[in-house]
């Protein structure tokens, strides 16, 4: 198995230990992030109803600029689904890390979220 494959094999794993005790639902949804190598991607998703309720990502037009998938693209994105969700009415999530380790880009867009506004 190549290096990249084990990285991923271990994200996913600890993505699936994760995911056993996180749970978005109608009063606290999940704020999930995704990262590429290139872009960030960020989610509140309410998990009973199986849908999303915002999102922003570095690919969007009115989010792309300068770096937008760097540190300083995850905390526009941070900001900006804090603001989405607070215009929905969802103060309040859970953060799903995704299986990604808490520092850099995930880090970032998460103080940016709580910044704009969010609690978790």
């Amino acid at each position: 198995m190549s290096k990249s494959n084990e990285k991923r094999a271990a994200r996913i794993r600890r993505k699936a230990h994760i995911r056993k005790r996180v749970r978005g639902t109608a009063e606290r949804p999940r704020l999930s992030v995704f990262r590429s190598a290139s872009h960030i991607y960020a989610q509140v998703v309410d998990d009973v109803a199986g849908r999303t309720i915002v999102a922003a990502n570095s690919l969007q037009a009115d989010l792309r600029g300068e770096g937008s998938g760097n540190v300083d693209g995850a905390k526009r994105i941070g900001a900006a689904v804090a603001e989405r969700a607070l215009a929905a009415g969802v103060s309040e999530v859970v953060f799903d890390r995704n299986g990604f380790l808490y520092h850099g880009r995930v880090k970032a867009l998460a103080d940016a979220a709580r910044e704009a506004g969010l609690k978790f």
